[in-house]
């Protein structure tokens, strides 16, 4: 539940982003929201260099997967980075 909330924000920041390209916000809102959604974007692109691992462990191809990790960040990558740890642990486990 949380986990779909947040990805809502999220996508809504980058439409209202990108919105605010071509038609005007309400209270002059569109430089925040383009800064906000810049400040994401460099934080996912970040997180998705360090997480690289999980993100090609992806069942779908690479390219869709850089994609959420950039929009999504670690509500993309740390479900598979948990599936990485579970199958690590089932393979070593006595």
């Amino acid at each position: 539940m949380i986990n779909t909330l947040t990805r809502a924000l999220l996508s809504l920041t980058y439409l209202l982003a990108l919105a605010s390209v071509f038609v005007t916000l309400p209270m002059e809102a569109g430089p925040v929201i383009q800064r906000l959604a810049l400040v994401l974007l460099g934080i996912h692109v970040v997180e998705c260099a360090l997480a690289f691992k999980y993100v090609k462990t992806y069942s779908g191809s690479l390219a869709k997967s850089i994609v959420l990790s950039l929009l999504f960040g670690l509500l993309h990558w740390m479900p598979l980075a948990r599936a990485a740890r579970q199958a690590h642990s089932e393979h070593t486990a006595p």
